[in-house]
């Protein structure tokens, strides 16, 4: 992935606090098949291993998990908020008229190894977790238990789980760092009044530029 200096994010919590957000990453292998993306759900244990390791399963009918080996490198990409950018939004745009619309973003690539888990006691783990964090939010959690035990033993068995270690974690937060501080604040407007203020609170906070306020006045010419 290219990252310019100015939108490179390297601060391991941030990109972890991205991936535990945003669980649901594509895996990218390269196997007897060729390339292949996977849109997976993740649960992400970032005290494991270097630098953190992925837990997610696929059903045993993909055969992503025939076709990869333990070892293998794979690629996890994980994406936040993303939103057009309108150039009238910029109020540097209505003096000069030298902007152009762009797209900002937030992504975090994980490179890692994997290793198979085709055992019950992995899967039956990682479902547990999975439910926990994401039934967390729910009135009334629902747990393995409220379902019968040959039930979720037989759908168990028809999954197999991945591990990924990871080895490299790239960030790139695409959000507007390279533009004056009063066009920051015009395009976070903008994103706030088209329905898309996380954007806009995610350039302002990268940028450290408060939404209310007097704008900070241009640049002046180098």
């Amino acid at each position: 992935m290219y990252v310019p200096q100015s939108f490179n994010e390297s601060r391991p919590e941030v990109l972890h606090q991205l991936i535990m957000q945003n669980p649901l990453g594509v895996l990218v292998s390269h196997g007897e098949g060729g390339l292949d993306a996977n849109h997976l759900p993740f649960h992400f244990k970032p005290q494991e291993g270097t630098q953190g390791v992925l837990h997610a399963h696929v059903s045993r009918a993909n055969p992503l998990w025939r076709e990869l080996k333990d070892g293998d490198e794979v690629l996890v990409i994980f994406r936040g908020a993303d939103a057009y950018i309108s150039p009238n939004w910029y109020p540097s745009k209505h003096e000069t008229h030298k902007q152009v619309p762009t797209w900002n973003y937030q992504v975090v690539h994980a490179h890692g190894r994997v290793t198979l888990h085709d055992d019950e006691h992995y899967v039956r783990g990682l479902v547990a977790l999975l439910t926990r964090t994401h039934e967390a939010s729910q009135p009334v959690p629902w747990k393995m238990s409220d379902a019968p035990k040959d039930y979720i033993r037989d759908m168990l068995k028809a999954i197999v789980g991945l591990e990924i270690e990871i080895t490299r974690l790239v960030g790139k937060f695409k959000l507007g760092q390279n533009k004056e501080a009063r066009d920051i604040q015009g395009a976070a407007q903008g994103l706030k009044a088209s329905g898309k203020p996380a954007v806009g609170e995610a350039m302002l906070s990268a940028t450290g530029h408060p939404l209310h306020g007097p704008a900070l006045p241009a640049k002046s010419p180098e």
